[in-house]
């Protein structure tokens, strides 16, 4: 069985069920996705009500809600509204919880840290970090700050790592240069919670899937198959909840 999992897709943000209710219907006629992380915000009067309108469509399991992030490591958003340091912010992703909702979180890698801080509020919040912690930067002085991050988000046993989004602009996309950061990743994490992604179309401006897929099957082909299994098909299919027969 293929089985897939739709991620928002920054639709206009005042159509946020409205895009759960197109892409269930797309699974109706297609037989896929096979589950939906749908678009909500956590921090507005209605959140809650909004949260309830996606949980009527079967297919969604859980919700990205993007913070705000900084430019860079060297700029700060610290103080302002859906800054990981809001309070109101924070508060809601216990509404996630309350929902029994999953929370795909995607931060830059000078932010994983602040986000290791976050997420240890929430111990019973099921969480999948996207793209690898987005290690955007590969010199040594910005790899030891995701490091450092990841291994703190890494220490909290309910964050699932998906390993995805390893460009770096101007830079084509080689296993020469992502095996080592695909191995770490698995060596903080542990092959009980990573798990291989697409991050299509997007990533597919440095390859084909066949290609990319190809590169993550070499990086990891002296493991065994029941952890292969783990990383491109069953560990997804444990944090998303599908069945895959």
């Amino acid at each position: 069985m293929i089985a897939t999992v739709h991620i928002e897709a920054e639709c206009d943000r005042s159509k946020q069920v409205a895009e759960t209710a197109w892409v269930t219907k797309v699974a109706s006629e297609h037989g896929m996705p096979n589950a939906i992380v749908a678009h909500a915000w956590i921090d507005e009067p209605n959140s809650e009500e909004i949260l309830l309108q996606h949980k009527q469509f079967p297919l969604v399991r859980g919700i990205r809600t993007k913070p705000v992030i900084s430019k860079g490591p060297d700029d700060s958003v610290r103080g302002q509204p859906r800054s990981m340091q809001d309070p109101t912010w924070r508060k809601g992703l216990g509404l996630l919880e309350k929902h029994d909702l999953s929370w795909d979180l995607r931060v830059t890698w000078w932010h994983l840290e602040e986000a290791a801080d976050v997420v240890r509020e929430h111990p019973g919040l099921r969480v999948a970090l996207n793209h690898t912690g987005y290690p955007l930067d590969r010199s040594p002085e910005a790899l030891k700050v995701w490091r450092r991050g990841m291994e703190a988000l890494a220490a909290c046993p309910n964050v699932h790592c998906k390993i995805s989004g390893l460009t770096v602009l101007g830079e084509p996309w080689t296993l020469e240069a992502n095996r080592p950061i695909i191995r770490d990743t698995i060596s903080m994490f542990g092959v009980d919670r990573c798990i291989f992604a697409s991050n299509f179309p997007v990533d597919g401006l440095k390859g084909s899937w066949d290609y990319l897929y190809s590169c993550f099957k070499r990086a990891v082909e002296d493991f065994s198959l029941s952890d292969r299994k783990k990383l491109f098909a069953e560990n997804a299919a444990r944090f998303y909840r599908i069945d895959l027969g």
